[in-house]
């Protein structure tokens, strides 16, 4: 094998592979905290008691999860401005994330919710909790505690995910990673590169969330 790495190729472009992680971690944690409260409503809307309200939750996430996250961004970018509602790049990437990710965090949360037996519930009840105050003292944690790994898990493919929205030029680390081939056309130092900076993101995220469990669920569980 003949080929010369010259990964000093890539030092004039740190600005652009700096701004590419930033941006990156910018529409991860704006899209997972949206995508959060759009799963939260999802799941309390397919267990709660309102037939409109759990059909349009069902529709919904059958919806988004049996269709590629691709075709749901390039309808968000190209297809909306058809009906009047137009959107810049990166909002468009906002938006279509945190729909996707609603989805699957409804799901998740709903079998968190449904996880909670009904007993603890009617025991806050019965200790003059109002049904709010029962949602929130004593089956929220519980839920959230049940799904948490795979809650998480789906925030980290989010985050991989995130690579998709280059494809409406939405500008994050996989689209100043293709700004960096085109100019430098070192394809195989450039990309190798991208990939470990999306191996230390994720590594970060998942030791950040297993600091959260512990520091959050592990240590009020002992608490009590």
């Amino acid at each position: 094998m003949s080929y010369n790495f010259r990964f000093s190729a890539l030092l004039p472009y740190t600005d652009e592979i700096v701004r590419g992680v930033v941006l990156t971690l910018q529409l991860s944690v704006i899209t997972m905290s949206i995508g959060l409260v759009i799963g939260l409503f999802v799941a309390l809307a397919r267990t709660g008691s309102i037939p409109v309200l759990r059909g349009a939750a069902t529709t919904y996430v059958e919806a988004i999860r049996n269709t590629p996250l691709l075709v749901q961004l390039l309808i968000v970018f190209f297809g909306l401005p058809h009906l009047g509602i137009r959107f810049d790049a990166n909002t468009a990437a906002v938006v279509a994330l945190s729909i996707n990710l609603g989805a699957y965090c409804g799901e998740i949360l709903r079998a968190g919710l449904q996880s909670i037996r009904t007993s603890q519930v009617e025991a806050g009840r019965s200790l003059g909790l109002t049904a709010g105050q029962t949602f929130r003292h004593v089956v929220l944690f519980q839920a959230v505690k049940a799904v948490y790994p795979a809650l998480t898990s789906q925030f980290v493919l989010l985050l991989l995910a995130t690579s998709v929205v280059s494809a409406i030029g939405a500008t994050e680390l996989f689209s100043e990673a293709s700004f960096i081939d085109s100019r430098t056309y070192r394809s195989f130092e450039t990309y190798s590169l991208i990939t470990a900076a999306y191996l230390v993101l994720t590594l970060t995220f998942r030791a950040l969330f297993a600091v959260v469990w512990q520091l959050v669920f592990v240590r009020r569980s002992r608490s009590r």
